[in-house]
């Protein structure tokens, strides 16, 4: 037992000593408060942003009419006129391919005509040799194409996957990692240009998965929780706070700090937050702009670490005092049984 109390003076002391430094010193000792560290209204605009996996990106297709001869397929739009229709019986507008490659001009006009696979100069002349044969008089048709599936193929949500790529369907996949969005729209527009005729894209951020910050928030010796934001380009301190519903009960308001990595070689920015005047007082000086890979660090009250680390110094203790306690007395227990049962016998 001797060897035990000595362990538990050791683990006792360290508390007291980890409480004591971590209550005289807030921060850690590479916290400084940066003058040129951008604040909640002076903030600061972001770099161009450049594209990493996994992002997510939107991608509208302005302008993807296949090179010739572009034959018709399922999902294409066509716009058809009949120059000379039957009377109350127009026949015109956009038709749709339908999934077995038919249109439908209607009853009037015998119903559906299949054009899949054809040219439009075909299926211009594949139509009007139907509606000669539904006995409409020298039929004259225009018929161009309108919309071509190639739009919706592109169209879109697209992951940037792990290699660095977005898959385009049938048309294969562009590397857009490493580059900005101007960047990623050429990309896309030059690999486009070998299937269709000057295609024409936009490319907007939909998801921001790539530049992230974090909220850790100490459990005074119980672990630590760790929450990943999205970093789009105005979070601050407060921000990111709120996103994790604030505070938990074992949070320090005095002991709050935003950690800012650097390059290798370099030492990481510590910049301290006075959370009660940011909250209290609308104070802006410590309400710190985030950037990405930014750490805003919640630190746990000191007394509940010391609480936590000193309950498991004396949980041992405690385990193997019940265990005695729970010995002594089955023995008293089975010694009172048998002192009963003698004295009973002697009767």
């Amino acid at each position: 037992m001797t060897t035990y109390w000595n362990w538990l003076a050791c683990s006792v002391g360290a508390c007291l000593l980890l409480g004591g430094t971590t209550g005289c010193r807030n921060f850690p000792r590479k916290a400084v408060a940066s003058i040129d560290a951008p604040r909640e209204l002076d903030k600061i605009m972001h770099p161009t942003y450049v594209v990493e996996a996994p992002d997510i990106l939107l991608i509208e297709a302005y302008k993807g009419v296949p090179k010739p001869p572009h034959k018709l397929e399922a999902l294409d739009v066509v716009g058809l006129q009949l120059a000379d229709p039957i009377p109350n019986e127009p026949l015109q507008g956009l038709f749709t391919v339908d999934l077995d490659g038919t249109i439908n001009l209607g009853p009037a006009y015998g119903g559906a005509v299949k054009i899949s696979g054809l040219t439009v100069p075909e299926a211009k002349l594949a139509l009007e040799k139907f509606l000669a044969a539904a006995k409409l008089k020298d039929p004259k048709l225009t018929l161009n194409l309108a919309q071509t599936r190639s739009v919706q193929r592109v169209s879109g949500s697209h992951l940037v996957r792990a290699d660095g790529s977005i898959g385009l369907g049938s048309y294969g996949s562009v590397s857009v990692t490493g580059k900005t969005l101007a960047e990623v729209k050429k990309a896309i527009e030059v690999h486009l240009a070998t299937y269709l005729l000057e295609p024409e894209v936009s490319v907007e951020v939909q998801g921001f998965n790539s530049k992230l910050i974090y909220v850790v928030l100490d459990g005074g010796g119980s672990g630590q929780t760790v929450v990943r934001l999205p970093c789009t380009g105005n979070e601050t301190v407060l921000d990111a706070i709120s996103q994790v519903n604030g505070l938990n009960a074992v949070s320090s308001t005095n002991r709050i700090w935003v950690a800012r990595p650097a390059l290798a070689g370099c030492a990481p920015q510590i910049l301290p937050v006075n959370w009660n005047a940011v909250v209290g007082q609308a104070e802006t000086s410590t309400n710190y702009q985030l950037l990405p890979g930014d750490r805003v660090f919640v630190a746990s009250q000191p007394m509940v670490r010391i609480d936590t680390y000193f309950g498991r110094a004396v949980a041992p203790l405690e385990r193997l005092l019940g265990v005695i306690l729970l010995g002594s007395g089955t023995v008293r227990n089975l010694n009172g049984q048998n002192n009963g049962n003698g004295n009973g016998n002697g009767f």
